[in-house]
């Protein structure tokens, strides 16, 4: 399929290949990890990383694609249910992952431009017709492919029971350690042992926050304006104009905080005049919270996340200061980052099993409202697979229906202290958001093609 992008040249991809890439040495037999309860929450999403790279030393590609293969196989061994498959349970109405190394898929595509060429901005169009279709038989897909100035880009999609960000960091950065003949810095924890107390007991907000919901309610949101894909850059010297404005009178903010201030207060720009408050929230990793002995989750490979929300009024969030709403942020965010928050949220699913479950905005319920997911820490320029590290690595989706508006940061591959952000936006939103110079339309200098 090919899509014409203003001021750029018909940007077309052909499949040129597939293999499927099984674990080197797998495990002796077939066996069945159970989803955890928190890995029922974060339901059965696409998720996918794209990294892009300039040309490589070596000019041959077919190396290239063969030493990504035989270090993927080398990986999998290490990550044994990324090449698994994912059914449902037909006792329990649950996903589970039969660790069969039924194999993952890994897809060549040549494209007709080169990197320069591409709109980076306009995310619709770069992933429209670019990506092979996602197969429910292969729960990590990856796609390499060519650009005509010797250029390559690489994708990562992953069914989110797999795991959440920092599972997903965590395989990517083994991989490309492997790849470059090192020692891998992570050994992975397959447990999956994030289990509910007894009896069960939580917090009774909690209610009021998450619901119970089919895969069916998942795939058939209802049809909302919440469909342009964009992708952004923001200067270091934003981010930290934006951290002094919020730690105003002797408060700490942190970088997240003050931008999320600023982001809200720009929100009420584009919200409907017929809602009188909007939401915001806040993608939290549990790791750290869950146990008491710091890091010893570190390398837990599934999902531990929870969000926190905040609501607002639009008249307050046009009178308070970045550093009011900041606090906000602060106190919304504290209550999440609690370990007695984790176990709640942990009996809560058990108490609603069997089944997935979601938040009610993230499923459209609930008003107008942005979700904010901070990759402070997602591995960027350490993706490196041998031939540099990448000029840019970001999270899309290819998801068409979605209840709320979006915002991935991740650290600039320039490693200047930049930010690329990653939306989902409804068009009034995305209007807001441009209005000055802090949210920049990502463009082929932003990455110094």
């Amino acid at each position: 399929m090919e899509v014409e992008a203003p001021g750029h040249e018909i940007f077309g991809v052909n499949f040129t290949g597939k293999s499927i890439i099984k674990a080197v040495n797998p495990l002796p037999g077939p066996h069945i990890l159970t989803l955890s309860n928190l890995d029922l929450l974060s339901g059965r999403f696409p998720v996918t990383y794209l990294y892009f790279y300039r040309k490589p030393l070596v000019s041959n590609f077919t190396p290239i694609v063969d030493i990504l293969k035989s270090s993927l196989a080398e990986t999998l061994k290490y990550y044994y249910p990324f090449a698994g498959r994912i059914v449902q349970n037909l006792n329990t109405c649950e996903p589970e992952i039969i660790c069969d190394n039924n194999g993952a898929l890994l897809v060549e595509a040549q494209a007709n431009i080169r990197l320069k060429e591409i709109n980076f901005y306009n995310l619709n169009q770069l992933l429209q017709g670019k990506l092979v279709k996602l197969s429910p038989d292969f729960p990590l897909q990856i796609q390499v492919t060519h650009y005509t100035c010797g250029g390559i880009s690489i994708t990562f999609t992953f069914d989110h029971a797999l795991g959440d960000a920092s599972a997903f960091g965590k395989f990517l950065v083994s991989w490309s350690e492997i790849t470059q003949k090192k020692q891998i810095s992570c050994i992975p924890d397959h447990r999956r042992n994030l289990r509910a107390r007894f009896p069960p007991r939580y917090h009774p907000s909690l209610d009021q926050t998450f619901v119970k919901c089919t895969i069916e309610e998942i795939i058939n949101m209802p049809t909302t304006k919440i469909r342009l894909k964009r992708l952004y850059h923001i200067d270091a010297a934003s981010i930290e104009r934006l951290q002094k404005l919020a730690c105003v009178n002797g408060n700490k903010r942190t970088k997240i905080e003050a931008f999320s201030a600023y982001v809200w207060k720009v929100m009420i720009n584009a919200i409907d005049q017929s809602y009188s408050k909007c939401k915001m929230g806040w993608l939290v990793d549990g790791r750290a919270r869950m146990c008491g002995e710091e890091n010893s989750m570190s390398n837990y490979i599934g999902n531990v996340l929870s969000v926190a929300f905040a609501e607002a009024s639009l008249i307050e969030l046009k009178q308070d200061s970045i550093s009011d709403i900041a606090n906000n942020v602060h106190e919304a965010i504290s209550k999440a980052t609690t370990q007695e928050h984790f176990l709640d949220l942990i009996d809560w699913i058990e108490c609603h099993r069997p089944g997935l479950m979601l938040s009610k905005i993230v499923l459209g319920q609930g008003g107008p409202a942005l979700v904010l997911s901070s990759g402070r820490r997602f591995p960027v320029a350490e993706v490196d697979f041998g031939f540099g590290s990448p000029v840019l690595g970001t999270v899309c989706t290819t998801i068409e229906r979605i209840g709320v508006a979006y915002l991935n940061q991740r650290q600039s591959a320039r490693g200047d202290g930049s930010w690329t952000i990653s939306a989902i936006l409804w068009p009034e939103l995305a209007a807001a958001l441009e209005s000055d110079s802090i949210f920049q339309p990502m463009s082929a200098n932003h990455l110094q093609l």
